[in-house]
């Protein structure tokens, strides 16, 4: 895993420093020239979506019979972060589209739902959504109040969720929602819809203080009807393999924190060699430079956590800890160096014209999607007290 040149290193295989000079080449000059465009227009980027597809980056993690890239997770952790260090809210649509949506449906799904879905959504043809999150049930998932019950040949939802990721631009979307209540998270249930079907609806478009060109929306279920053979695995599962896909999902967080601190840093160390005060260049004063050493050093232990998580992901190794540590770690040492870098760049820093600015409100969400650091805490306090 190579960092930067003066640090410890781990080697990627060939193919991974492919991948990564890919993406990161890719994002210097497909994305950065529109990153405040995209920003302040709130412009979900679907070209770049589509290029992406077509680079094989929206199937990450899927078999080439599904028309994925047949990768891992130190692969899709490579692919976040660089993309993350030049616009975390791209980088925040990729991470969801693969580890969400696709996801579920390529753990969970039968050959004829993979066959039917996968090849679209591993190319980027079509955008992946997830619902989970309700307006009662944020950090407590297992309250969500959306009902499927089962008429004939198929399930009747109503219900909304909240914070959809992709809600407008997805075209297919898996859905968590109570069929028995009386088993509470037993009877929750997973189930794959279209866009189109009848009563599925997406509601208001949130307009949001960072990872603006991140598509996050309402959805609403009137009497959705969603076709039997839609379910996937079965009735009572959903609570259960949508807690497994938001392991994979925090690995995906942390690259993506990972990322966004060292786009940070990055910032802050061009700046401070050229910004000059009382004679002589920020960089060479010893408050600038401590701040700089603490922000590398916080980023590569959080990015040797990140990878560890990822690898004994690819290896099947239990590593519920492993992903919280590194989410926990990654997204609050990234709100730290959001936060320093601003303070480095003094007045600049408030201005929209400098990249800081945009991940100081872009950092916040990653302290708080995919289980809050509270959560985490719970889940790495549950481990080793168990």
């Amino acid at each position: 895993m190579e960092t930067t040149s003066n640090s410890f290193t781990m080697d990627f295989t060939e193919n991974q420093t492919l991948i990564k000079n890919t993406i990161k080449e890719f994002a210097e000059k497909n994305i950065k020239p529109y990153i405040m465009q995209f920003d302040e227009s709130q412009e979900f980027p679907m070209e770049i979506m589509r290029q992406l597809g077509e680079l094989g980056f929206m199937g990450i993690l899927f078999p080439e019979e599904y028309d994925g890239a047949g990768l891992g997770y130190v692969e899709y952790a490579l692919i976040v972060e660089e993309l993350a260090k030049v616009d975390p809210s791209i980088s925040l649509s990729v991470a969801a589209h693969n580890g969400l949506c696709t996801n579920h449906i390529y753990q969970y799904a039968n050959n004829e739902q993979k066959k039917k879905y996968l090849p679209d959504l591993a190319t980027g043809k079509k955008i992946g959504a997830w619902g989970l999150t309700e307006s009662s049930s944020g950090s407590d998932a297992a309250s969500l109040k959306s009902i499927a019950v089962k008429s004939g040949g198929k399930y009747i939802l109503n219900g909304s969720k909240t914070f959809i990721t992709h809600g407008t631009v997805g075209e297919i979307a898996v859905v968590m929602a109570i069929t028995d209540k009386e088993k509470d998270k037993k009877g929750i249930s997973a189930f794959i819809l279209e866009k189109g079907m009848k009563g599925f609806i997406a509601g208001k478009k949130e307009n949001k203080l960072g990872m603006r060109a991140s598509d996050t929306t309402q959805l609403i279920f009137d009497n959705c009807e969603i076709p039997d053979e839609n379910l996937l695995g079965n009735e009572g599962e959903g609570f259960s393999q949508a807690m497994i896909i938001l392991e994979g999902g925090r690995i995906s967080i942390a690259a993506l924190s990972v990322g966004l601190a060292q786009g940070c840093l990055d910032a802050c160390t061009k700046y401070s060699k050229e910004r000059k005060q009382f004679g002589k260049s920020l960089s060479e004063f010893q408050a600038t430079q401590f701040k700089l050493s603490q922000m590398a050093t916080n980023i590569e232990a959080a990015r040797l956590l990140t990878y560890r998580a990822a690898a004994m992901k690819d290896q099947g190794k239990p590593n519920t800890k492993e992903a919280a540590m590194a989410k926990l770690f990654a997204s609050e040492i990234a709100e730290k160096c959001a936060n320093d870098a601003v303070q480095i760049f003094g007045g600049y820093g408030y201005m929209k014209d400098y990249p800081v600015e945009k991940f100081y409100r872009d950092v916040k969400l990653l302290t708080i999607g995919e289980g809050t650091s509270e959560i985490q805490r719970i889940v790495i306090a549950r481990d080793y007290l168990k």
